[in-house]
């Protein structure tokens, strides 16, 4: 992994994620995307883990539904923005495929 997408990561995920860990995941994984997207889900699947909303009467009232929605904005944006990895002018291997039939013409006199 060089610099830049060092750089675009930390700037993803967050300036306290640890640059060794990245390190590991982009050697296992080759895609800066790919590190982006397992690291973001993890976090999701972290909050998942736990209660959105709890609330004490009278006390305290804590709701994490709204940074679990931020983290699903985030996994979408970083599928839909370029990654510094990606070829440029590609789809992330999305490929299209179409089909069609063809039949003879019939002519009449």
């Amino acid at each position: 992994m060089d610099e830049f997408q060092r750089s675009w990561l930390l700037a993803q995920l967050g300036p306290e994620t640890d640059p060794a860990d990245l390190e590991r995941r982009f050697f296992r994984l080759r895609s800066v995307r790919v590190v982006a997207l397992e690291v973001l889900g993890e976090r999701r699947a972290k909050l998942l883990g736990d209660p959105l909303k709890i609330t004490v009467d009278g006390v305290v009232t804590m709701d994490l539904q709204e940074n679990l929605r931020g983290i699903e904005r985030q996994i979408e944006g970083i599928r839909q923005s370029p990654a510094p990895d990606a070829p440029s002018g590609e789809d992330d291997g999305a490929e299209a495929l179409a089909t069609t039939c063809l039949v003879p013409q019939r002519r009449y006199r």
